[in-house]
């Protein structure tokens, strides 16, 4: 299977709890205590993501991503972290063939 991943490979910075819509943290991250989890937050193509979200992936590593969150079976997001890990790049990822 051929593996398909679409960048523009700008580093953005992460955006910070405060910054997050009240309405996403409740919806989307109820299950994380606020006084622990401060920042590492994303939006990406309007949906919100927070690195824990994303998983190690051999595959992807070798690529140069730190991490993979699947969408579906056959696509994803993968993350880059800068080396400070206060920026990202993000990709879409798509199994095709």
């Amino acid at each position: 299977m051929k593996t398909l991943i679409k960048t523009n490979h700008q580093w953005r910075p992460f955006t910070y709890r405060t910054e997050v819509p009240a309405a996403v943290l409740e919806r989307e991250f109820d299950y994380q205590d606020p006084e622990e989890v401060v920042d590492g937050f994303l939006c990406y193509r309007g949906t919100w993501y927070h690195l824990d979200q994303f998983m190690r992936t051999g595959d992807l590593s070798l690529l140069g991503y730190d991490g993979f969150h699947g969408d579906s079976f056959f696509s994803g997001v993968a993350i880059k972290l800068s080396s400070d890990g206060e920026r990202y790049q993000v990709a879409t990822v798509i199994c095709v063939g």
